[in-house]
């Protein structure tokens, strides 16, 4: 499943740079698939959706850090554990209940993320 930040968050900002999927956001700031990804053009969402890559989305929180769980990977095939957690001073990522993946999941969206 993704991780999500709760809003214990102290917006330290330790987390944003651990994430090798660019899926962390300041709160407030608008987020795109493409960031930090080699996503281009169409791309299917968790839900079923359709975006363009290059969409600039509303922020999901305006006032604390904030993961986008159709980026989060919970850093499957990079680290051998979900790094905003392993760095998090107060222990604000944490698994979210509504975005359920398996490992092969994860993984697969990795792919999709890093061509």
């Amino acid at each position: 499943m993704a991780i999500k930040i709760t809003d214990e968050c102290i917006n330290c900002g330790a987390c944003e740079p651990e994430c090798p999927n660019n899926a962390i956001y300041e709160g407030g700031v608008e987020w795109a698939l493409a960031d930090g990804t080699t996503v281009k053009g169409d791309i299917t969402l968790l839900d079923g959706t359709h975006m363009d890559a290059d969409q600039r989305n509303p922020p999901i929180s305006n006032d604390i850090y904030y993961i986008v769980p159709n980026k989060c990977t919970e850093c499957q095939g990079f680290h051998e554990e979900p790094q905003c957690a392993a760095v998090c001073p107060v222990d604000c990522c944490v698994p979210d209940e509504m975005y359920k993946e398996t490992v092969d999941e994860l993984l697969a969206k990795k792919e999709k993320l890093h061509i």
